[in-house]
């Protein structure tokens, strides 16, 4: 079955595990709202195979439960039907389910040993909710880190509104079609990941996009500074369970955005600061802003090579490091808007593009969708 630490507490730590290879991450946008199953975001980390190292894929898809897009898709991997009761015991005191299913797949070579999984749609009960004294989305966030950490061999793995997680452990290509994302789903987003979180051995629930809410992070690189930044988001009631960096970056941007209602150019100030001589060169109002940010959340800026690509609902944000220390291409072509590893991943599915470039280091390409795109 699937490891788990969260329950078994025998994964090695970080930075325990060494695994060389590299990392693919890849995305693609319909900015008019226009649906398109996986089948390219699949050709295009496929594209990137060699990156990968059969330990680690997966994906997120925008827009791709439009019959239940006003409630909660939670998608649940269990070890045994066991903890698959005692959560479901734990749903039902909790939410209204409004309807469950084991999640569809096809047998696909190289993806072995798949736990159980399950999605569930639902929405918090109002009395438990207004008892709580939180909002909705603390709520949710709440229930979903409880599951994770005290219900032994379950783990929410993707639980947001319209949008959905796929993930395990095998190429990503070969998880895509074990999900039938190239047939089953149809959303305006999808973004992708290849290989698996650095330093960590492969388990289902640890393979990337790592999600909260409808928040997503896939990620290549090392976060040099993951203690740190995990010890300070400790503070604000998550739980980094998964011994993994990119974990730990998705808590960031969800404090930032729902929490301190931070913009996405300010969350870039802030976890890809720049450096205090180049602040000192900016103008006036942007200097004022960005030593601002630097001293308000000093243990949030994340130090070592990364390139990230982060899915919310309307759209997707890349991100390097400030030394661009990681590849990354950003195209467009029409209202489809692309972001890969390589220049190889947008060509093999748009060879003709209306513009392709590379980012500097540091700088935001935020895609959202136009006004009056389908959601």
């Amino acid at each position: 079955m699937f490891k788990n630490d969260l329950t078994t507490n025998t994964a090695p730590y970080e930075g325990e595990v060494r695994i060389p290879s590299g990392c693919a991450v890849s995305a693609i946008i319909d900015r008019s709202g226009k649906k398109m199953t996986g089948e390219n975001v699949i050709r295009s980390i496929a594209t990137m195979h060699d990156r990968s190292n059969g330990l680690g894929g997966g994906f997120a898809g925008y827009g791709i439960y439009p019959d239940y897009k006003e409630y909660y898709a939670f998608h649940l991997f269990y070890n045994d039907f066991q903890c698959k009761k005692e959560t479901e015991d734990f749903l039902i005191t909790h939410f209204e389910i409004v309807y469950s299913s084991e999640m569809k797949t096809r047998k696909t070579r190289g993806v072995t040993n798949e736990p159980i999984i399950y999605r569930y749609f639902l929405s918090p009960l109002s009395k438990r909710l207004a008892n709580s004294l939180m909002d909705e989305e603390q709520y949710v966030v709440k229930c979903v880190n409880i599951i994770n950490a005290q219900i032994k061999g379950a783990f929410v793995f993707s639980s947001g509104k319209d949008m959905g997680i796929f993930k395990g452990v095998g190429y990503p290509e070969d998880i895509g079609r074990f999900y039938l994302l190239d047939e089953e789903y149809e959303g305006y987003a999808w973004t992708s990941h290849g290989r698996y979180p650095t330093n960590t051995p492969g388990w289902w629930g640890g393979a990337h996009p790592f999600g909260l809410l409808d928040y997503s992070v896939v990620h290549n690189g090392e976060i040099s500074s993951y203690d740190a930044n995990r010890r300070y988001i400790e503070m604000f009631g998550y739980k980094c369970s998964l011994q993994t960096d990119t974990e730990v970056i998705t808590y960031i941007i969800d404090y930032l955005i729902r929490v301190k209602k931070l913009t996405l150019q300010e969350i870039a100030k802030v976890i890809s600061a720049s450096f205090w001589s180049t602040i000192e060169e900016k103008s006036e109002e942007d200097r004022r802003q960005e030593i601002f940010l630097r001293k308000a959340f000093p243990s949030l800026l994340i130090n070592g090579p990364f390139s990230i690509i982060f899915g919310f609902t309307g759209g997707i944000m890349a991100l390097n490091d400030r030394l661009k220390l990681r590849s990354m291409v950003c195209a467009e072509k029409g209202d489809l808007a692309f972001v890969s590893s390589e220049e190889c991943g947008i060509r093999v599915i748009a060879p003709e593009l209306d513009k392709i470039y590379s980012p500097a280091g540091g700088q935001p390409v935020i895609y959202t969708l136009k006004e009056g795109g389908a959601l």
